[in-house]
């Protein structure tokens, strides 16, 4: 069976890094990534469904705040993410938008980010991690709940920001123990899930990985549908 290609969106700083791991959760899974980024080569028409990955802040004034705390921003990747997922939604694209990523996709759709989150949910230690040192509960009916089952989950944390007025369509389905948002969605077609934590580090464990699975499948049945086309034109 063929692999659906993932276009995948990465950092400057760390993209080099990063973007190996969230390829090895594709093939794991039945995909393959395509490494994407401002100043590179980016087309939807050739990939099956998108994530937009992790690293740098996202400029407040592309949801009307004014810069606080946030010291490592990129314009030009800003640019392109939010046009990325803007025509992903509209074209029925699978996304999977990681910590970054996740604020991007709410942010495209007409939300907001907390520049202070920690402080708002009063939480005087700030978790930066890879490894799963946060408890979150996800919400009951949800196509996270579907896709990694409704147990507790313990996740790690790299951000400094959260989600604040959500964007348009979209829905949190994840929370820490104090309330902060950690995951959302959109509860109809296309698939696209925003989760805060980084899964792609977590490649070992069967739930992280089935949130990577459950955009290949997406991108598959995607790629499926496209093939067919031509002959149900015909």
């Amino acid at each position: 069976m063929t692999r659906p290609l993932i276009g995948v969106t990465t950092s400057r700083r760390s993209g080099w890094r990063v973007y190996p791991l969230v390829n090895l959760n594709l093939w794991l899974t039945g995909g393959r990534g395509i490494r994407w980024g401002a100043g590179r080569p980016a087309d939807l028409t050739t990939v099956d469904g998108i994530i937009i990955g992790g690293g740098d802040d996202i400029a407040p004034e592309l949801y009307g705040g004014k810069l606080g705390i946030s010291a490592r921003l990129d314009r030009a990747r800003d640019a392109f993410e939010q046009d990325l997922a803007e025509q992903a939604i509209a074209r029925g694209i699978p996304v999977l938008g990681i910590c970054r990523g996740a604020q991007m996709l709410n942010v495209a759709l007409g939300g907001s980010l907390d520049q202070t989150a920690w402080q708002t949910y009063g939480q005087q230690e700030v978790i930066r991690t890879v490894l799963p040192r946060r408890a979150i509960d996800i919400a009951p009916g949800s196509v996270l709940e579907r896709i990694a089952g409704p147990q507790e989950m313990t996740v790690n944390a790299l951000h400094t920001q959260a989600i604040d007025r959500l964007g348009e369509g979209l829905r949190i389905v994840a929370r820490d123990k104090e309330g902060m948002p950690q995951a959302v969605e959109y509860p109809r077609d296309p698939f696209a899930l925003g989760v805060q934590w980084h899964p792609e580090h977590l490649f070992y464990a069967h739930r992280q990985r089935a949130i990577f699975r459950a955009l290949v499948e997406a991108a598959r049945a995607r790629a499926e549908q496209r093939a067919a086309l031509p002959l149900a034109a015909g």
